[in-house]
């Protein structure tokens, strides 16, 4: 009799061995629906000596119900699935279950009914019926996505339905994507351009793992290059994938994409509609999409026949998931081309200093793009000494950046202010009796919105309307704003500049691709003067108007306990400075700060990048953290206050001893309470030579915890709250 070993998603009950009905073939990767007591669940047939499970007697199993109609997965994706496991301490079930991301693609190939709306109107106008015809003009999608995109009831909408004003329409859901074509438009490359355009195509026809670090500064080209390796994998019938660590870069990635190649890409992010996703999971899988782009979560697609990877922004911290399965998108990302046996390129012009020890030990090839394209030149950097030239009271923005926005607005040419706050005022109290605002689910303030008129929370989500009086002491007009968020700057640069058009760039603007396609089109119009932003505006964005860069605290990002600080502010500010100059006109970036000689103000000012990275590379040596040691964390929380602290206690208690490693811990986590649980932590700082994951697996598989105690292993940390 056939016994067949199953990877579900019931991490809790691990593996299960099934009987394979006569007549049935499910080699390993074959998706197929199975029997667990009266339910029926998903699962992947996987080799059964490298999957351990208890032995069952054959007598007792019992007989899969099926396949499911899409391809098996590749030996490579298997093999990614437990490294992944593995290296970052997780259930394979709990990675795999990002494999099949899409329930609906799993159903095999069928049509569905969407929406749209006609030239008819309804009978009675309701508020809610006109909301919605607005808000559907050109959308097409079912009846739940339509009620979503208007903000109504299906209830509303169906009523529109039975009075003719929105159609049926029945679509193939698998229906094919547009073909991108590697010769529709071939651009015009500058001589270091076409040399690592050459290596790139060299590597894609040679079909062998080969992982670069494209090194370019801002503005210097790295994405026609790469563009040039995507042209040869299509000629040779390959599919490519690019990672983007931000859906906001999207769009105007796609425009640059679709101006090449002469179609768009498939896009695979976490605002497709559930058709969409469904559509592109299957044509992924099929083979039929070329060129993805997408989020993280990109990485784990079943792709049929991947021949390049692109990680662009390597550097960037969001490409580090940071619950569920806590990997890095980047890393996972080279380890996926290497069982895939494929080329895979890093590209950011302020690269990890990990990725840059891996250039200088040989491992990754390091290529460089070290001017601007077209010969623009790189923007000048100045300081400006908050102690000594201080702002107005009440405002932000120093005189000294003041006049140059002010010059800049005379000449017809575009600004950009930075600060990496969202909101108005990260805090809010009572001058009366001092009354904070603090979110009832997290150990953090409420950070004051004055756009919706809501106070929020950007841990848990959790938001309440701006009260017109003290809760505590009931006291009217007296709460007060303390510091400043974009908003604020905002409603400063207003105040200075009242005929200048501003624009706010965060993620509560520009949440969803219309509204960041709208975003570009203003500014590349000239509609906006001065654009304040966060760390979306940081990178990717090409504004050949846009002149001037003002940073409004560049000291924000070096507070608090984060020990990659120093990069991560380096790497933010050098990005948002790249914005400035971009096209003919020369760039000027104004660095606000009160501390001009610290390390990594001083080099931004002076623009000696490598002399950072020197400095910031000893003090890690020193200090034996990456790339050097080893990091990680186990965080443990729990919505009982002392079922957490005696959890982390337990662990304390009984770490290992070993000379390699050194455990400090615990310790209430810098937020202590998120999202409704008490949180504890213990850092691990290791050695390279240690066998990190196995220490913890050994040390944390012997302790048992209460039901409500979550125990969370992160290896390689980016986040320390």
């Amino acid at each position: 009799m056939n016994r067949v070993r199953l990877l579900h998603f019931n991490a809790a009950l691990g593996p299960l061995d099934y009987r394979l009905p006569e007549g049935m073939d499910a080699p390993p990767g074959t998706v197929v629906a199975a029997p667990l007591g009266p339910r029926q669940i998903i699962g992947i047939v996987w080799e059964k000596e490298r999957l351990p499970a208890d032995e069952v007697p054959d007598a007792k199993l019992r007989p899969l119900l099926g396949k499911l109609p899409v391809p098996p997965l590749k030996e490579s994706l298997r093999r990614l699935i437990e490294w992944t496991a593995d290296y970052y301490c997780a259930h394979p079930a709990s990675v795999a279950r990002m494999v099949l991301s899409s329930g609906g693609a799993l159903k095999g190939p069928a049509t569905m009914t969407e929406y749209r709306l006609t030239d008819q109107t309804p009978e009675r106008m309701t508020p809610q019926r006109e909301a919605a015809i607005d808000a559907l003009q050109g959308e097409q999608a079912t009846i739940r996505e339509l009620a979503g995109i208007a903000g109504v009831s299906e209830g509303v909408l169906r009523g529109l339905v039975n009075q003719g004003v929105l159609e049926p329409v029945e679509v193939d859901c698998d229906r094919p994507f547009e073909r991108a074509r590697a010769d529709f438009h071939l651009p015009s490359l500058s001589p270091a351009q076409r040399e690592v355009a050459e290596r790139f195509i060299g590597a894609v026809s040679e079909g062998k793992f080969a992982p670069f670090l494209l090194d370019g500064v801002t503005g210097s080209g790295k994405t026609e290059t790469y563009f040039e390796g995507i042209a040869e994998a299509l000629k040779k019938g390959q599919q490519v994938l690019v990672l983007l660590p931000e859906i906001a870069l999207t769009e105007a990635f796609l425009r640059r994409f679709e101006d090449r190649f002469g179609a768009p890409p498939v896009t695979w992010h976490s605002s497709l509609k559930s058709t969409e996703r469904r559509r592109a999971w299957r044509a992924i899988a099929a083979g039929t999409a070329q060129v993805v782009v997408g989020a993280r979560s990109a990485l784990f697609l079943p792709y049929a026949n991947l021949g390049l990877i692109v990680v662009d922004e390597a550097h960037e911290v969001s490409f580090k998931q940071d619950d569920g399965v806590r990997y890095n998108a980047r890393d996972v990302a080279v380890m996926r081309a290497r069982f895939e046996k494929i080329p895979v390129i890093l590209a950011s012009a302020t690269p990890a200093l990990e990725s840059l020890q891996m250039a200088e030990a040989g491992i990754y090839e390091k290529l460089d793009l070290p001017s601007r394209f077209g010969g623009a030149e790189l923007p000048d950097v100045e300081t400006l000494d908050l102690t000594k030239e201080p702002p107005a009271r009440g405002h932000w923005l120093a005189p000294r950046l003041v006049e140059q926005l002010k010059l800049r607005l005379e000449r017809g040419e575009q600004s950009l202010l930075f600060l990496n706050r969202r909101g108005y005022a990260p805090l809010t109290l009572c001058r009366h009796c001092g009354y904070r605002f603090q979110c009832p689910n997290c150990s953090a303030w409420l950070v004051e919105h004055r756009l919706s008129h809501r106070l929020a929370c950007h841990h848990c989500g959790h938001e309440t309307a701006t009260p017109d009086k003290c809760p505590e002491c009931g006291e009217p007009d007296c709460l007060v704003a303390c510091g400043p968020g974009v908003e604020r700057i905002a409603d400063e640069v207003a105040e200075i500049l009242p005929e200048a058009s501003v624009a706010i760039a965060t993620s509560d603007t520009l949440n969803s691709p219309e509204k960041i396609a709208h975003f570009v089109g203003s500014v590349e119009e000239g509609a906006v003067d001065v654009i304040v932003g966060t760390q979306l505006v940081t990178k990717g964005f090409h504004f050949p108007e846009l002149t001037l860069v003002g940073v409004v605290d560049a000291d924000l990002g070096l507070e608090g306990g984060d020990l990659r600080a120093a990069e991560r502010t380096y790497q933010q500010v050098a990005q948002v400075a790249g914005r400035a100059g971009r096209g003919e006109k020369r760039g000027e970036v104004i660095i606000q700060t009160r501390h001009p000689d610290a390390p990594v103000i001083a080099a931004l000012a002076a623009g000696d990048r490598d002399a950072f990275y020197e400095a910031e590379a000893e003090a890690r040596r020193h200090a034996g953290a990456p790339p050097f040691g080893r990091w990680a964390a186990i965080i443990v929380s729990s919505e009982d206050e002392n079922e957490a602290r005696e959890a982390a206690r337990q662990i304390g208690a009984t770490r290992p001893n070993l000379p390699d490693v050194q455990i400090l811990g615990p310790a209430p986590a810098p937020l202590s309470l998120l999202r409704g649980r008490y949180r504890h932590r213990l850092l691990i700082n290791a050695r390279r030579s240690a066998q990190l994951q196995d220490v913890i697996r050994e040390w944390l598989g012997s302790l048992k915890f209460p039901v409500g105690v979550r125990v969370n292993v992160d290896i390689d940390p980016y986040s320390f709250v």
